[in-house]
């Protein structure tokens, strides 16, 4: 199952965007509001960095507080990250504004923030532009188009992607949009993933699933090894599909909507991956036969972040010793180096842990060469798998890096 480019309407889900301005550049939209039909519930996971954003704790809060979902207040340009208790109290304003222009509770608002971490959020300008944002606010696969670039930083283009399933004869959407294309090392989610379906679930089960899919998908993207402290990975069910409610995660119908719950995540990852600040490659690294899943995690991410690898990438230099170092030191309790066997897509490079005796530079050089390139690891140790995508490292991630606020 595969999703496809472009938003799609969600029955119950509108969303409106302006320029605040929160970043210099008024041109350019970098405030949206999303609002939901009543009856709508959410679920979210959120960074595990303890520096998190203020948004982020305020939205922890009102999870805690209910389920029930009203309206989603995202800004790009500012993280409100670093900000002490001044931030908070900013996040709270701008929610505050938001219950009180849409006549609804302020744990029913959701606060999403990205951009500068340590800058004050520029409340007054938020909230006098929310007004003009609510009246843009409509369903349109347009607007969805307009809502994806508006969340964007550094991304080159907008991630956003639909998707399609039927649950006792109805048909049920789902659109996602995701921004993301440095300090990216998922440890919860990652950047913004941010999904509206009109699915009828409760919140409770909503959840399960959404954290079982993020494990496999946000939480196997690495572009450059830093945890951000505004990851967010939220979703949202307006419950207008028509069919009965699904409660049990476990269940048939609840499956049925994991398959493209699943398939939509992986291909905004993949996305995530393929726009990483500077990259010129799309690479995947797969560790297969580990001893369990965990372990395969582990040593599939410390090839995909190691900047050795990531480097060699980019100039399609074969240093296959930088993989194999990488696989040597990852953190699992064990590991037998004379087992592992390494493949650079068709051309293995590594037999039971050295050289294998028909590799050739020039066959590693030219399985580099192409955009797209997989890194297969054998351990030889059991059935655990993981895959987790990542991009080279390039001298545009230092430039694009060190003039981000200049």
């Amino acid at each position: 199952m595969k999703s496809l480019v472009g938003g799609l309407s969600i029955r119950g889900v509108r969303l409106g965007t302006t320029s605040a301005p929160v970043y210099e550049n008024r041109d350019r939209d970098d405030l949206l509001l999303m609002d939901f039909d009543e009856g709508a519930v959410g679920a979210a996971v959120t960074t595990t960095n303890r520096l998190c954003a203020a948004p982020v704790h305020v939205l922890r809060a009102n999870l805690a507080t209910t389920t029930s979902v009203r309206l989603w207040l995202l800004n790009a340009g500012n993280a409100n990250a670093g900000t002490g208790e001044f931030g908070m109290d900013s996040c709270h304003q701008t929610v505050h504004a938001v219950a009180t222009l849409a006549c609804v509770s302020t744990d029913a608002v959701w606060p999403f923030s990205t951009g500068v971490i340590g800058e004050p959020l520029p409340v007054q300008s938020i909230c006098d532009a929310l007004p003009r944002a609510m009246s843009a606010s409509d369903g349109s696969s347009v607007a969805w188009e307009r809502a994806s670039r508006a969340i964007m930083t550094t991304d080159t283009h907008p991630k956003l992607r639909h998707i399609q399933c039927e649950i006792s004869g109805q048909t049920v959407s789902l659109t996602g949009m995701a921004k993301g294309s440095g300090m990216i090392h998922p440890n919860m989610a990652t950047m913004f993933g941010l999904i509206a379906s009109d699915v009828v679930m409760t919140a409770g089960c909503l959840h399960v699933l959404l954290t079982r899919t993020v494990n496999h998908s946000f939480n196997c993207v690495t572009v450059d090894g830093d945890t951000s402290t505004n990851d967010v990975c939220a979703i949202v069910a307006t419950k207008k599909a028509g069919h009965a409610l699904i409660e049990n995660p476990d269940s048939q119908e609840a499956q049925i909507f994991a398959s493209a719950l699943s398939a939509l995540a992986d291909d905004l990852a993949e996305m995530l991956a393929r726009d990483g600040e500077g990259a010129t490659k799309f690479v995947c690294v797969i560790c297969e036969a580990a001893t369990n899943n965990v372990d395969a995690h582990a040593i599939a991410n410390t090839v995909a972040s190691s900047p050795l690898v990531k480097t060699a990438l980019a100039a399609s230099d074969p240093n296959w010793g930088r993989i194999l170092a990488a696989v040597g030191r990852a953190p699992v309790p064990q590991l037998e180096i004379e087992q592992v066997n390494i493949w650079i897509n068709s051309i293995q490079i590594v037999q039971n842990g050295s050289r294998h005796p028909e590799y050739t530079e020039e066959a590693g050089r030219v399985a580099m060469e192409p955009i797209d390139i997989a890194i297969r690891i054998s351990m030889g140790m059991g059935t655990g798998y993981c895959r987790v995508l990542t991009c080279d490292l390039t001298n545009e991630y230092v430039r694009i890096n060190a003039e981000y606020r200049t």
